[in-house]
């Protein structure tokens, strides 16, 4: 039976670097951020977001992401209502993911709210990346080229690291990327997972 090992982190604390390290050690990444972003390509689901958030989150027949991330991330409500229509779908699509890979002890499933989702149900092991709050508002802005209260406003919707790390076995502390590297090392010989 394949393990699940949950990877989630607030936004900007490099759970992707982490990932992707886990992932050159042989381990398939389900990263849903990335899945849910492309589920909310389709038909259906953009039509669910139009009659959920109306025209001004589209440019056309083209959904406006940044339109969309405003909204939501300045009103708590609307965040749980765009959730509730990525959510069941991303779960749908990991479920049919984790299948083709029955072959493998552990997966990992990334996601920013796996607490926040329910999806940390489903996980053998949960790991938090956490990182200090002026690191992260660094990078996002460094990543995404938005305001530092843009970023605030997205940590603010967010649980906080310590939350998350008291609903998690492993705690990574990505300060640097050799020492946050060392600690992942760590985990994978704590559950026993062989580098490939």
């Amino acid at each position: 039976m394949t393990k699940i090992l949950g990877l989630t982190g607030g936004i900007g604390s490099g759970k992707t670097t982490i990932s992707k390290f886990f992932e050159s050690m042989g381990i398939p990444v389900y990263v849903a951020d990335d899945q849910g972003r492309r589920l909310t390509e389709s038909k259906p689901m953009l039509s669910k977001i139009r009659e959920t958030f109306g025209d001004a989150v589209f440019d056309g027949e083209k959904l406006d992401r940044k339109k969309l991330s405003q909204m939501v991330f300045a009103d708590p409500g609307k965040l749980q209502q765009l959730n509730g229509i990525v959510h069941p779908a991303v779960r749908k699509h990991f479920a049919k993911w984790l299948t083709t890979h029955q072959d493998k002890p552990w997966v990992i499933r990334e996601s920013a709210i796996l607490f926040e989702s329910g999806s940390y149900q489903d996980c053998d092991k949960i790991v938090t990346v956490a990182a200090p709050v002026e690191k992260r508002i660094e990078r996002v802005m460094r990543r995404d080229g938005v305001t530092r209260e843009q970023v605030l406003q997205r940590i603010g919707n967010q649980m906080t690291d310590a939350e998350r790390a008291a609903k998690s076995d492993f705690v990574i502390e990505n300060t640097d990327l050799q020492s946050a590297e060392k600690q992942a090392q760590k985990i994978l010989k704590n559950l026993q997972i062989d580098k490939k």
